[in-house]
């Protein structure tokens, strides 16, 4: 068996970055705070982020961040009532239908769920017969 179950994401401000995944994506914070420019978050599925803080220029070529919601349209809206801009409304996307994020430091973010993407590929595949 193989699975990732941690990975380390390096963040200019350690608080920012806990509180942005916890209080706007639903991560949860796993307690594993270090008090050293560490804090653990983890998702539904168990996979475990620390987010450590860095010096480091964080400009050009980052990772991006694929995250499944409940539904995609809903946390757009709930996101978007608070303030948060998008990159990429809810809509039909070269990597499916979802929305498109940047975190604090830039990082790109996904967000998508289950039955619009499943209706996507189905529709994409009608579209190819």
């Amino acid at each position: 068996m193989t699975k990732v179950s941690h990975m380390v994401l390096p963040v200019s401000d350690v608080q920012k970055s806990r509180d942005w995944y916890v209080d706007q994506l639903g991560f949860t914070s796993n307690g594993r705070d270090r008090g050293e420019g560490v804090a653990g978050i983890k998702d539904q599925s168990g996979l475990t982020i620390f987010l450590q803080k860095t010096s480091a220029n964080l400009s050009g070529q980052k990772i991006t961040l694929t995250i499944q919601v409940d539904n995609v349209d809903e946390k757009y809206r709930e996101l978007e009532k608070v303030g948060m801009k998008f990159v990429t409304a809810p809509k039909l996307l070269f990597w499916g239908y979802g929305a498109e994020v940047l975190d604090p430091d830039g990082y790109m973010n996904h967000l998508w769920d289950e039955v619009t993407m499943n209706e996507a590929v189905r529709n994409m595949k009608k579209g190819q017969q």
